[in-house]
């Protein structure tokens, strides 16, 4: 019988196994956890259960020490879960994939390793010429995860930092209401007998959905203003009630305001910089004592009289309107943003760790190359390019030509 089954096999009939993939050696895939510089951002991108995995699957993950200790996570847990903690901030990032929430300072470009990967936020509101040159001199591979995107075109850790933004921001706005921080002396939401807060969402994205769930799960009153009117449509459906909205003009908008008592701006440009939507004579034609929350503001903000400011210093005051324009609002609650931002990262290095780099992962995956800004010692950004005045090349023409 094995004799017929050779030669059925040997003229095709039977059709012979294929080759298996041979999974590239991860071993060699080291993992570094640089601690944060900024005391402002408490977030850590993995969790001792993150890290637990990946070295169960033979990746080497190397830890500064302190690193997880803002969002609770003590050095130990992450040494039980299989981290090699280090004391040197340089052996961190020496590692062939960098993680980082906030972008690295140029010293701490100078010591991560040539041709290596960052995966970071990009900030671009705080990045400079200076940034963009070190990365390439070094021939940096840099991600920003702000633009990565999902297999169905959404953008994983801006929906998961949005989620935890427009959930809190309505503490933060129920907090300066308060007459113990010299608001206007109001409860978020009211009472019987007594009107209720009007609150003022300018944007209908995730922000603005997990906010105005917040805001009518208080019971205040709600008004959400956008440009897309299929956002708008969405963000009812969403709801499920019959709230107001309205597209973005400067009557409505500015009537709105006038009446509000908090007002949050969560508009967030798809590329670039974000469009002032609301003036300066808006803001001042608020009641005083209102606050403005510009979520937005990492982007430039959508109001005029926004700056960025600090969890250590979040407010000021501008015509008497509390503006609250702190970046970071999801670092407030720094271990619930880490297990998210865990969640995202987990199976991308383990992806990353497949195919044998993040050089792969940029040939094989669209959605991990659109968040691209660098690559081997050239910027592949134009938005950049146009903003540095330096010149950028299309990363699709550097994939061809590296085959």
């Amino acid at each position: 019988m094995s004799a017929e089954l050779s030669e059925l096999s040997a003229v095709g009939l039977i059709p012979k196994e294929s080759p298996s993939k041979v999974r590239k050696d991860s071993k060699s895939i080291t993992i570094g956890i640089p601690k944060e510089v900024s005391d402002q951002e408490k977030r850590v991108v993995l969790t001792p259960e993150a890290v637990g995995i990946l070295s169960n699957n033979g990746l080497s993950v190397i830890l500064e020490t302190g690193a997880g200790l803002q969002a609770k996570f003590t050095d130990q847990d992450y040494s039980d879960a299989g981290a090699k903690v280090v004391y040197s901030k340089k052996d961190a990032l020496a590692a062939q994939i960098v993680l980082k929430i906030d972008s690295p300072t140029l010293e701490e470009v100078e010591d991560m390793s040539q041709g290596s990967c960052l995966i970071s936020a990009l900030q671009l509101g705080r990045q400079s010429k200076e940034f963009i040159e070190a990365l390439n001199s070094k021939k940096i591979t840099a991600v920003a995860f702000e633009y990565l995107e999902d297999k169905v075109g959404g953008m994983p850790v801006v929906r998961a930092m949005s989620e935890i933004a427009g959930s809190t921001v309505m503490q933060i706005a129920a907090e300066y209401l308060s007459s113990v921080n010299d608001g206007k002396g109001l409860i978020m939401g009211g009472v019987t007998g007594v009107p209720p807060t009007q609150v003022v969402i300018i944007g209908a994205g995730t922000v603005a959905e997990y906010a105005a769930r917040t805001a009518l799960g208080l019971g205040a009153n709600i008004k959400v203003f956008d440009n897309h009117i299929y956002k708008l449509r969405r963000i009812k459906q969403l709801l499920g009630q019959q709230v107001y909205t309205s597209t973005i003009d400067n009557f409505s908008l500015s009537q709105a305001m006038a009446e509000a008592d908090v007002v949050i701006g969560a508009l967030r440009a798809e590329k670039g910089r974000n469009k002032i939507v609301v003036s300066e004579e808006m803001v001042a034609n608020m009641m005083h004592g209102s606050i403005v929350i510009d979520v937005g503001i990492d982007q430039g903000g959508c109001i005029e009289t926004s700056k960025v400011t600090s969890h250590d210093d979040p407010i000021y005051r501008v015509h008497d309107i509390i503006h609250y324009c702190v970046p970071n609002i999801a670092s407030r609650v720094a271990r619930t943003a880490s297990y998210s931002l865990s969640n995202i990262f987990t199976p991308i290095i383990l992806q990353t760790a497949d195919l044998g780099g993040a050089e792969e992962m940029i040939f094989n995956y669209k959605w991990f190359l659109r968040g691209v800004y660098t690559y081997r010692g050239s910027l592949t950004n134009a938005y950049l390019g146009r903003k540095f005045g330096l010149s950028h090349k299309e990363l699709q023409l550097l994939l061809a030509a590296r085959y």
